[in-house]
């Protein structure tokens, strides 16, 4: 189970990004460059989780129009590019 929330963090020169369980408090450098990592965002599923997966099936739901797989958070379909309905809101129904 993880126990600690991971996030994404970037190195502004280079644009590079790593993954981190990050605990608070705690300055993260770049390997190659030695600037500090500015945090860009969480990693779902937010911890506490009994999954270690970036995506996990409780994280994700089925685009309206093509019927494929999307992340929650996303406002597009990876898959077709089109508008998905908000969260809890169901259409036709």
């Amino acid at each position: 189970m993880a126990a600690r929330q991971r996030y994404r963090f970037r190195a502004p020169s280079t644009g590079r990004e790593v993954i981190i369980e990050a605990q608070p408090g705690h300055t993260y450098r770049d390997r190659e460059t030695g600037e500090t990592l500015e945090p860009v965002g969480k990693l779902v599923p937010l911890a506490p989780s009994a999954s270690d997966l970036p995506w996990a099936v409780e994280n994700l739901r089925h685009c309206p129009h093509c019927g494929q797989m999307a992340q929650k958070d996303l406002n597009d379909c990876p898959t077709c590019g089109r508008r998905l309905d908000p969260i809890g809101v169901v259409v036709g129904g």
